[in-house]
Parts: C-alpha cells; structure tokens; sequence
C-alpha cells in the first residue's frame, strides 16, 4: 500500500482510515513539528537524526522526543514514550509523528521502535520517510505495524524534509536524496 521505493524514491501517497484536518494540528502540521525536532539530533554518522511526537486525538501533545536526546543509543519513539512515565495514559486513540518508519530491527536495543509502539497501544502512526536501506537492510516498520491492527499513514510530501536533515548519511544522486 505504500508503493514505490524505499526511502529514495516515491512512495505514493498512501493514506488509510481518517482523513486529514487542514491546518493546525493536522497531519502534516505535526509531522513538520517532527521533522524540525529531529534537527536537535546529536549528528552521528552510524543513525538517523529523527524527530517522533505523540498526540492525543483531542488533539493535545502528550509527549515528544529526538534521537539521542538523553545520549546514548535512544530511537525518538523510545524517548517520546520514556517522557510519558508511569502510569501511562491509553494510547489507543493517540497518533504518533514520526519523521522516520519505526524500525523493526536494532542493534543498539532489544527492542525495535515497532516493538514499543505496539506495546504502548498506538493505533495510529504518520511517517514523513521509510526508512532506506543504509543501516539496515529490511525495515518493514509501516508493514508490521499495518499486520497489527494500527493504522499507518505515509505522508510522502514530508520525506524530502526528513532526508535533508540526514542528507549527511545518504550517497548522491537520485536512489539516495
């Protein structure tokens, strides 16, 4: 459903279930908040610089969070859900923005980014950028969370913000960025 390449090339605009509200606090508003949190990033020449922030379907900021923000190895997802402590609202009904797909695979952890939104109940994730092929080879984040239950939007007119602020990782030319 998401069609084309992955990471470089396009992807199609694959938008599922609910549809966008313009302007404020839409989509595309929240994934640009992503995408400009992930130029907080710490530069690292082994991980993406990423941006994630989880909103309520009133539409509040429940929490937010970057690649290593807290140093060390941390994924963005795994920092927005560390700053919603303990207990944790319900995030059923809660979107996750994200400006790179949730990884399934990782050397750095146990547990992949798909892993943790899974277990924290996530039922819907917006993806500015799949994830390409540099560090890991077969990232099926969007597939995984899709065969889960959790609705899944690729917002493919954001992905070229998102590889800008990775452009330092990614080879020239058309297949990279």
């Amino acid at each position: 459903m998401s069609g084309g390449g992955r990471g470089g090339g396009p992807q199609g605009a694959a938008v599922t279930g609910r549809r966008d509200r313009p302007g404020p606090g839409s989509d595309a508003e929240w994934l640009r908040r992503a995408v400009q949190l992930s130029r907080r990033c710490p530069p690292s020449p082994t991980a993406f610089s990423v941006g994630a922030i989880l909103v309520a379907a009133d539409g509040r900021e429940l929490a937010r969070g970057h690649s290593r923000q807290d140093g060390g190895r941390v994924h963005a997802e795994e920092a927005a859900l560390r700053s919603l402590g303990n207990p944790r609202p319900s995030l059923r009904d809660a979107t996750l923005y994200t400006s790179l797909e949730p990884c399934t695979r990782r050397a750095s952890s146990p547990s992949p980014c798909t892993r943790l939104v899974l277990a924290a109940g996530i039922g819907r994730v917006v993806v500015a950028w799949r994830e390409p092929p540099l560090f890991v080879a077969d990232c099926t984040g969007v597939e995984t969370l899709r065969a889960a239950g959790v609705e899944v939007v690729c917002r493919d007119e954001l992905a070229e913000a998102a590889r800008a602020v990775n452009r330092h990782l990614l080879p020239s030319g058309p297949a990279g960025g």
